[in-house]
């Protein structure tokens, strides 16, 4: 069977999904490179299915920011590409979007849909080890909370890396799955190219435009699971009014709201949703939803520029907590808490944010599996690294599972 170039799988966990792979041209963002290029790049192919990551890293091409901490992913800041074939499934059914149906891209089409339904998955020996002491995450959250009480932020995002060196993932698509199993999330992505393969288990949604409409749904707040169906309702319902929580997702609220009042027409920026809980295969979370409506004509990279990153992964203000998120946090976050997504032919487009994820670097055989909360001035140390092992724990423990 031919192999071919960036795999990239959008998988809403609702038996629809969109299949891309296959490359005609593509476009990668390096350090220092305009962000114009970029543009340039979408406009010389509109009326294609263009598919694309941001890296967290594209922050030091929009503000006068810089990060010094140890990049072991070695992530682009930006990867964009027309796929040769886009193929829309939904259930049995699946359609081609991009690409004439041909016996090579049916015989990968037919190998996907295999691997998808085979749950006989391979073992996965590889154990993460924390970069981040538990001394060290608590020493750095008291940091942070210091900047809280100056009044130099109000609220931060900040994570730590699991990871596992040494790592041969020889059928990288039975890992997804296998994580696909634990997780079962709505934005869950696929991602393989010839330097990086992402796992990502993602519940939230970056940004989502249609037509006029841009829509953003940032996830503050998260509770375990209940071992029970009445546990289950207590857990959810003490998230749906615990106020530390609320306060969190609301400050992220504003925090977006003004993000989207750059590029929005003036009056239409609202909020649809507020503090809703939704519950996922691991967790419940908090989710608030924020729209507003934009002119025809606006560049994709305007719209990035006005909102990424994503407020759920930085804090508030936003410049002076990625600021602060550099000096705390002792790895690089590449590709974690950025974004992959599509850009229709007609300019619409929808993109996640990548976390529950894995990330792994092929080269280098490096594994990475970040995790982080936000940290107000009400945040309980113990409970913050309590509330990251719970986001993590079946992830990892899970994927160990035979």
């Amino acid at each position: 069977m031919k192999k071919w170039k960036n795999i990239c799988f959008l998988n809403s966990n609702d038996g629809t999904g969109i299949l891309s792979f296959g490359i005609e041209n593509e476009f990668l963002l390096k350090s220092g490179q305009a962000i114009e290029q970029l543009q340039q790049y979408i406009e010389s192919n509109k009326g294609r299915y263009l598919f694309g990551s941001l890296s967290y890293e594209l922050k030091n091409e929009f503000e006068d920011l810089n990060s010094k901490n140890t990049d072991q992913l070695e992530y682009p800041l930006a990867h964009f590409w027309v796929p040769r074939f886009v193929i829309k499934l939904e259930k049995e059914k699946f359609e081609y979007l991009q690409g004439e149906q041909d016996e090579e891209s049916f015989q990968f089409l037919d190998y996907f849909m295999e691997e998808e339904i085979d749950h006989n998955f391979h073992s996965f020996p590889y154990h993460f080890k924390a970069r981040t002491s538990k001394e060290r995450y608590i020493s750095q959250v008291e940091k942070l909370k210091e900047h809280i009480q100056r009044g130099d932020i109000y609220e931060v995002n900040y994570c730590q890396e699991y990871y596992a060196e040494h790592v041969a993932l020889d059928f990288p698509l039975d890992t997804y799955f296998k994580l696909n199993q634990i997780t079962k999330a709505p934005f869950s992505t696929f991602l393989q190219t010839d330097t990086h393969v992402v796992f990502c288990g993602s519940p939230e949604r970056y940004l989502k435009k249609t037509k006029h409409t841009i829509l953003s749904q940032p996830i503050k707040g998260t509770s375990a699971r209940g071992k029970d169906a009445l546990e289950d309702e207590k857990l959810r319902q003490q998230l749906q009014s615990d106020p530390k929580e609320r306060s969190e997702n609301i400050m992220i609220v504003d925090l977006v709201r003004n993000d989207l009042s750059r590029i929005a027409k003036k009056g239409t920026v609202k909020v649809s949703e507020l503090c809703s809980i939704h519950t996922f295969e691991t967790v419940h979370q908090m989710i608030s939803t924020v729209e507003c409506e934009v002119e025809e004509n606006i560049p994709f990279m305007d719209i990035v520029k006005a909102s990424f990153p994503m407020g759920s992964m930085t804090g508030a203000p936003k410049v002076e907590a990625m600021k602060i998120i550099d000096e705390a946090e002792d790895f690089n976050r590449g590709i974690y808490s950025g974004s992959i997504g599509y850009i229709s032919p007609n300019g619409d487009f929808d993109f996640n944010v990548v976390i529950r994820s894995m990330i792994y670097n092929i080269e280098k055989k490096y594994l990475s599996c970040s995790v982080g909360g936000a940290i107000t001035i009400l945040s309980d140390p113990e409970k913050e690294y309590e509330e990251c092992q719970t986001k993590i724990k079946k992830i990892l423990n899970g994927m160990y599972a035979e």
